[in-house]
């Protein structure tokens, strides 16, 4: 893994002098999705608190060599200029197969009509053009189902206020 961009240790400096209980090394940074743009829609959903939820696959994981998420664990958010906006800590993670994800998972990762045929029609599409592996997509593939809560910006703070 590579080390944290000065952008993002001054980022969570700062979100540790608002919560000293915070820890005191640099979670992991990453974006969601595959490009910018996306990255950008994704994080927008996340700050209006229309997603809490997320999906990764296992294979692509693997093919990596990048460890899984964890609950309890913490995580800074990129925007598509791979700047921070957000801090984010796992709640639950399960590994099921792709044609076994469940509908109140895919109203949770908050995107399209929030259905769970939008969820897999996307998701299909993601992992066949942008996997990290040469697997790509199966309908049995594992699916990392990955569950969170927005710790900053806090709620009272929404999308659009100044960063203090």
């Amino acid at each position: 893994m590579n080390a944290p961009s000065p952008s993002v240790v001054a980022f969570w400096e700062a979100r540790r002098h608002d919560s000293p209980d915070l820890p005191d090394a640099v979670p992991p940074a990453w974006a969601f999705g595959a490009t910018p743009d996306h990255a950008d829609a994704l994080l927008d959903l996340v700050l209006a608190g229309v997603k809490d939820g997320t999906a990764s696959s296992l294979w692509d994981h693997e093919a990596a060599g990048e460890p899984l998420p964890e609950a309890g664990e913490y995580s800074i958010v990129l925007d598509g200029a791979d700047e921070p906006r957000a801090v984010l800590v796992t709640t639950d993670v399960r590994i099921v197969p792709f044609d076994r994800v469940s509908a109140e998972h895919a109203r949770a990762e908050g995107e399209g009509d929030r259905t769970l045929d939008y969820w897999r029609a996307a998701h299909e599409r993601y992992w066949r053009e942008h996997s990290e592996n040469p697997r790509g997509w199966a309908p049995d593939m594992p699916v990392v189902c990955e569950r969170f809560r927005v710790l900053w910006p806090e709620e009272t703070d929404g999308p659009g206020s100044p960063t203090p």
